[in-house]
């Protein structure tokens, strides 16, 4: 699977989109059995599978992004909170004077809190910025994959990324998935200490649980739940 887009100019000036989809991943360790690139590749996974179904311009990935609590880690690399805002404020801009000022934040990195409030401030004076997938949205494609764990329990490297990049891109995962789990429930002070204070090897979850097919299944719910977000951003604002 192409996890860059690969249109030209004339493509995109030709399909004339209104709403663009912009994958935001991170560059943190995911332990021994997937990449560093782990959340970026699933970002891109989700957002072409959307722009595969509606209508979206399709935009390659912010790679870096906030993974301050996976530093005590080799190979993580993080922007500042203030950093991603600008960067993405900086795309919105962009995208904007080319006519698009709708944009859809497809985020596959839960430290990424910081795109809450870029969306509440955006979506002051109208529909902007989206954040797909939501809690829900994970949480019913958990369910109709048939996944084992939670997201409580399955929080890093578990069966859910295992299992969507089994499907997608499975030279991805390394065999070591199979003996990889390791369960951390109590991580009340996980912002304060960081991962590393609750898992040797970088994995709080179940990757022993994954299979492509369950990968696909939960790819296959999100695509469906996105429907309600377009119909949301594309819908006329009511009078008041």
């Amino acid at each position: 699977m192409e996890l860059m887009t690969t249109a030209s100019s004339t493509d995109v000036a030709r399909d004339g989109h209104r709403v663009a989809v912009l994958p935001v991943g991170s560059f943190e360790q995911h332990g021994d059995h997937l990449p560093l690139i782990t959340d970026t590749a699933i970002a891109c996974v989700i957002a072409r599978e959307l722009a595969d179904h509606h209508p979206l311009l399709l935009l390659p990935p912010v790679t870096f992004s906030c993974s301050h609590e996976h530093e005590q880690f080799a190979g993580t690399v993080s922007l500042s909170p203030a950093t991603l805002t600008a960067v993405i404020g900086d795309i919105r801009s962009s995208l904007a004077r080319a006519g698009i000022s709708t944009l859809v934040l497809v985020n596959a990195h839960g430290g990424n809190y910081v795109l809450g409030n870029i969306a509440q401030e955006a979506n002051i004076g109208g529909r902007h910025v989206a954040i797909f997938p939501g809690r829900e949205d994970w949480n019913r494609a958990r369910a109709a994959a048939g996944m084992e764990t939670n997201s409580h329990e399955d929080m890093h490297g578990g069966e859910l990324e295992t299992s969507i990049l089994l499907h997608a891109t499975p030279d991805f995962v390394r065999a070591s998935f199979r003996t990889a789990d390791h369960e951390a429930a109590d991580r009340e002070h996980l912002h304060l200490l960081g991962m590393a204070a609750y898992t040797n090897s970088g994995i709080i979850g179940r990757p022993s649980a994954a299979t492509a097919g369950k990968g696909q299944a939960a790819l296959n719910a999100l695509t469906r739940a996105f429907g309600d977000y377009l119909t949301l951003l594309t819908a006329a604002r009511p009078n008041h």
